[in-house]
């Protein structure tokens, strides 16, 4: 049976450095597949393989993040659930029980040789009851991940505000934060838009969260 590895990257973080992923997947003869962000994602990759493959192919899926979020793993198993399912394939899958906690080229080998489980269309739906409805709450915040904002930090400033909202308890309750595309005014990067008020802030650096936090969002 030929093998097939693919890496899966969980977070916007982790697609936005894809560049870094990419040759530890050549050198594995990996392809890389994002859970979200812009990029091929998991499904249209195992579309293509599907296509492209033997029908003895094994597909291996392989969780990879470079940050401490491991909210997406089992994302994973539930994506490729969902293309089992609705596919008539006969493509063998599996995932990996091991998460790679950064992209380095060991602890990726690390995950690619650990013990897996295959997928079989019984894992979770992607639909949930909890999911029909957006949470109560008051402030959508938009943080830019542009070009110019991811390359002046914008990843920083994200991650300190969930680390703050969630100090506080406030996230995904009181305020539901979004990563975007390009907001505008690039040369005022990085920024971040709070609604319904419409309050713009600019040049943020990580250590402005708090206040931000404080005076627009508590």
């Amino acid at each position: 049976m030929t093998r097939q590895l693919v890496l899966v990257t969980l977070t916007l973080e982790d697609t936005h450095r894809r560049d870094e992923l990419e040759p530890v997947a050549a050198s594995l003869g990996a392809c890389v597949a994002v859970l979200q962000g812009p990029g091929p994602s998991l499904v249209g990759v195992l579309d293509r393989l599907a296509a492209e493959r033997p029908t003895d192919a094994l597909v291996r899926l392989v969780a990879v993040t470079c940050t401490a979020s491991t909210t997406g793993r089992s994302w994973v198993g539930r994506v490729a659930g969902h293309w089992r399912r609705t596919r008539a394939s006969s493509l063998a899958i599996e995932v990996s029980g091991r998460l790679a906690r950064s992209f380095a080229a060991d602890e990726v080998q690390a995950s690619v040789d650990a013990p897996g489980r295959r997928v079989t269309g019984a894992e979770a739906a992607l639909e949930s009851p909890a999911w029909q409805e957006p949470p109560p709450y008051r402030h959508h915040v938009l943080v830019c991940r542009g070009p110019r904002c991811t390359a002046k930090g914008a990843g920083d400033v994200a991650v300190a505000l969930d680390g703050e909202l969630s100090r506080r308890g406030l996230l995904d309750t009181h305020v539901l934060v979004a990563q975007t595309g390009c907001l505008y005014p690039c040369n005022l990067a990085p920024t971040l838009v709070v609604h319904p008020a419409g309050t713009w802030y600019e040049r943020v650096e990580p250590s402005d969260v708090p206040r931000i936090v404080a005076e627009d969002l508590t």
